[in-house]
């Protein structure tokens, strides 16, 4: 007889055979992530290259997917630059706050100095989206505040996440097409590298 009931081919074992059947799936305990890249300085590319290359190699950190490089008008500040743009789609076994806290830092690490609101970027790391769940917390807001005003996250965020809806019902492809017009912004051949 084994632990579990009775023996190979009794009645336990059918019933339990069901019971693991009937059972719903395990939640996801790495929620997708979402992170947005942008670099308006130097070589963008290599910049938002450094960064997921870091990422990677970060303990409880493993990249996903990658969406398409964007080039994008920059926003609130027109005075510089256009930004080359991506989203990644991560798992992560850090609690959203320390995933925060190392996206600043790899920021710092390559390079990334105070500057003026929206203005100039060597690299640029948001926190999109953690899971489902929304957060409020003094130093975090996800969804991040600006995410539904602005196509260089969207665009590229639709590639890995087309079904995502924003808070008011809208589908991000209707948000998308919403926005059309209000900001420029072009797919570019070259992939991000894995």
């Amino acid at each position: 007889m084994s632990a579990f009931g009775a023996g190979v081919g009794g009645r336990g074992s059918e019933a339990a055979d069901r019971a693991v059947k009937s059972r719903p799936p395990a939640p996801n305990p790495q929620p997708p992530v979402f992170v947005g890249l942008g670099s308006n300085l130097g070589d963008r590319r290599a910049n938002l290259e450094a960064a997921v290359e870091k990422l990677a190699r970060e303990p409880g950190v493993r990249v996903v997917r990658r969406s398409s490089l964007y080039e994008t008008e920059p926003v609130g500040v027109a005075d510089q630059p256009w930004f080359l743009n991506a989203v990644l789609e991560i798992e992560t076994k850090l609690a959203a706050g320390e995933l925060l806290r190392t996206l600043k830092r790899i920021e710092r690490e390559l390079g990334r100095r105070p500057g003026r609101r929206w203005g100039e970027r060597l690299i640029d790391l948001d926190l999109l989206l953690y899971g489902e769940q929304p957060l409020a917390e003094p130093d975090l807001t996800v969804p991040h505040p600006e995410m539904w005003r602005r196509l260089f996250v969207l665009v590229p965020l639709a590639e890995l996440a087309p079904d995502l809806r924003a808070p008011d019902g809208r589908s991000i492809g209707r948000v998308i097409e919403d926005l059309a017009g209000s900001q420029a912004i072009r797919a570019l051949p070259v992939p991000l590298s894995s």
